[in-house]
Formats: C-alpha cells, structure tokens, sequence
C-alpha cells in the first residue's frame, strides 16, 4: 500500500508539473505573438532588407519581443494573482479550478524573475552590441559572386559580430565585477564581504538585480505623478471635445483657406529659396493636421462629443482621487503602526482570505488601480524630457530604439510589484503554497473514485 501510495503521489507531482508547464507555455505564447506584432508596428520597415543586417535586425527582434513579453507577464501576473486568489474563494471545492492553485501562481512568479534577469543582463545586452558591431578587421566577409559564396559570406559575417558580441559582453561583465569590488573595498573592507562576491549566482546577481529594481521604483515614483497629470492632456488629445459654443464649419473653411495660401506661395517660390520652402512646407503640414482634427470632431456622434469625454474625465479623476487616497492611508499607517511595514505583515496565501474587505468589488478596483498606475507611469515616462527622444513611431522606429524601450517597459514592470506592495495596493503572500496542496489532493482522490 505505501508502494502504492508513493507511486499516485510522483504521479499527481508528475501530472501536476506537465500541466503546469504546458499553461506556462501557452500563457507566454499569447503574450509573445501580442507583443510581436505590436513591435513589428513601430518597426521600421526600411530594416527590410534581405543581406547581413537584415538578419541581425531579425535576431534582435526576436530578442526584443521576447523582452516585451516577459515585461507584458511581469505586469499581468499581480492582476492575475488577485483574481485567482478571489475565484478560489468563491469556488474552493470545484475540481475543474483547482489548476489555478498556489503552486501554479509561485512558478509563474519564479519564472517572471528568472526570465527577468535573463532578458535585463543578458539578451538585451546582447541585442544592443550584436546589432551595433561590425565584427572583427580578421573575420569580416568578402564580397564574393555567387549565390553559395555570398551566403557563405554572410555567415562568416555573422560569426564575426557573434564573437565580437560575445567579446564586449565578456568586457562589460568584468568592468562591472571590478567596479563592485573596488567600491565594496572602500565602503566595507570586510572578509565576508569580499568573499560573498564570489558568489555571483546566490548573492552578486540578486543583489544586482534587487538594485535595479529599486532604481525602477524611484523611476516609478518620479514618472507616475507626472503621467497621473499627464493623463487627462493625452485623454484630451485622443478623445473628441464637445463643441459648446464653436462653430465647426466655419473653423473648417477658415483653415481651408489658409491651407490654400500656403500652397499657393509654396507653389510660387523658386528652388534656391530652400529655407522659406522648408518653413512653409512644416506650416502646411501643421494647418493639414489642425484640419484633421477638426473634420473628426465634426464627423463624431453627439453621444461621442457629449457623454464619451466628460465620462472618461470624470472616471480619471475619480481614479486619480482614489490612488492618492489609497497612498495617503497607506503612509498614515506606516508612520503610525509598525506591524503595517511590508516585511513586518505575512500576508493572506492564495485562496486563504479576501484581499480586500469589499471581497470582490475590492479585488476588481486593485486591478484597476494597478493597471491604471502602470500606465500612468508609462506616460509620465515619455512625458519627461530626457526620455521624450524614445517615443516610439508608427512604421519609423529603429531597433536601436525599440530595444531601449523594452528595456525601460521591462524596468518599470520588474518594479511595479514593489511599489504596489509598498503603498499597500495588495497584501497577497505567494510563498504559503500548503492549503493549495491539501485541498488539491481531497479533489483529485474524489475524482478518482467518481471514475
């Protein structure tokens, strides 16, 4: 009998790791064809071409959308968490759920970090000085005519930036190890200390890791508050207004008109006069797009002009409202009790109690919340004006650019647990893995016997 046991137990583990791994794998599948073709979006399609660059360009890609995918998880897994948390309370006997357990949502977790780590110091590194190297003055192709010569050209070309890639990240590693080492002698001249240095996998990259990401909560706190400003003007922008007292049609023929000036003297000045043309022609291309806007606002329904943008403004106000609120409370308790300290609290496991005291509706206003302040840091991210240079443009984006903003979207996200956890945006604790596990078991032995 304990034979038997033994065997159903590897066998519920066995089971349990496949259909772990296979939601994992269909999880990131979706994730990865979203966020391919939101890339190939920006793209630019001048890239296109068929020779040597054009398949660094691709690998980069591949890189960059697999960066962008694991960034996408990192966001969805706390909303994820949340509602798996709550369809476990509201359903805690039903075996076609106990999938979503506990030990599911930790591996989910472990791999967002993993993966994290992978794409922040290895692949976009690697992206970035694969696609910028020339590869070395020994190992560079020769251009020679032939179909197979010039593929074997190209493949000697691509070793050549490989190993050069490899190179500079080698060099890179080494640089930083130095640094480290030079400033932990000056601030700590301890055996100990030095010692744990040679302990990359255990404390050098999770240590480095946990620097990075309290680097992208202060970026979090310093783009959120601007993006929350921000939201309402890029709202404005994206929605019609309602027309109170304007008179569209007359806007209209008056920047018609003036369209048609500009043509006109643009028509009749001669060539040599290149910096009045190129004056007239970025006047002509503004009146062209203050036209565009106009013709919108006049095609918009009066239910588009007159209900969809005072609901929006409204809701990011109450948004808004409610964000501060929640941060304002949060920080009254921590400067009052101690015990509400994020490391002083072990916080509810999945499916052991409601997150909120509102139970679902809570749950639902925290993922709402989350989401919203994760894009208000993304505007307020492209809203300052050191990173104004990396907004991404439709069919015009090089990849130089594309992998700067995954690396900035994978920062962000790798700190918005943080930053939730620490203005008290959710309680949930993923490490308490054994009610999943008990419960489980029960449902799977009544199955069995139902069979």
């Amino acid at each position: 009998m304990e034979g038997q046991d033994e065997v159903s137990a590897r066998e519920q583990h066995f089971h349990s790791q496949v259909r772990e791994s296979t939601i994992c794998f269909l999880l990131f599948a979706i994730l990865y064809i979203v966020s391919y073709f939101i890339i190939t979006r920006y793209k630019r399609k001048s890239d296109e071409q068929e020779d040597e660059d054009a398949i660094v360009n691709r690998i980069s890609l591949f890189l960059s959308t697999f960066t962008l995918a694991v960034s996408a998880g990192a966001v969805l897994l706390l909303p994820f968490s949340i509602i798996s948390n709550e369809i476990l309370l509201s359903f805690p006997q039903n075996y076609y759920i106990q999938w979503l357990n506990g030990s599911l949502i930790h591996g989910l977790w472990n791999l967002a970090s993993l993966f994290s780590n992978l794409c922040l110091f290895v692949l976009m590194p690697f992206a970035f000085f694969f696609l910028e190297s020339e590869g070395f003055a020994g190992l560079k192709k020769t251009k020679v005519k032939g179909e197979n010569h010039l593929e074997e050209g190209y493949e000697k070309g691509i070793r050549a930036r490989i190993l050069e890639t490899l190179v500079m990240l080698i060099l890179l590693a080494l640089l930083i190890l130095g640094i480290v080492w030079v400033a932990s002698a000056l601030i700590d001249n301890d055996a100990a200390s030095m010692e744990s240095l040679y302990d990359l996998w255990e404390f050098y990259l999770p240590y480095l890791y946990s620097c990075i990401s309290l680097m992208g909560c202060l970026l979090l706190l310093l783009c959120t508050p601007v993006g929350l400003s921000r939201m309402f003007t890029v709202m404005g922008q994206l929605l019609v207004k309602p027309t109170i007292l304007e008179d569209l049609d007359e806007q209209i023929y008056i920047i018609t008109l003036e369209e048609e000036a500009l043509q006109r003297r643009l028509n009749g000045l001669s060539s040599s006069v290149e910096h009045n043309i190129t004056e007239l022609e970025q006047e002509l291309d503004n009146v062209k797009t203050l036209k565009t806007k106009l013709e919108r606002r006049k095609k918009a329904s009066a239910w588009e002009r007159n209900l969809v943008y005072p609901a929006v403004m409204v809701l990011l106000l109450i948004e808004t409202s409610i964000s501060v609120l929640l941060v304002a409370c949060n920080i009254l308790c921590l400067l009052i009790d101690e015990t509400a300290m994020p490391k002083g609290t072990r916080g509810p496991g999945i499916g052991n109690a409601s997150l909120s005291a509102f139970g679902f509706v809570g749950a639902a206003l925290e993922i709402i919340l989350i989401f919203y302040l994760m894009v208000s840091s993304v505007v307020g991210f492209y809203s300052l004006r050191f990173f104004g240079n990396f907004i991404p443009k439709k069919d015009d984006t090089t990849m130089t650019k594309i992998i700067g903003n995954c690396v900035s979207i994978l920062v962000l996200s790798s700190a918005l647990p943080v930053m939730s956890r620490t203005l008290g945006l959710h309680k949930l604790h993923l490490s308490d893995t054994s009610r999943d596990s008990e419960t489980a078991k029960p449902s799977a032995n009544g199955h069995q016997k139902a069979l």
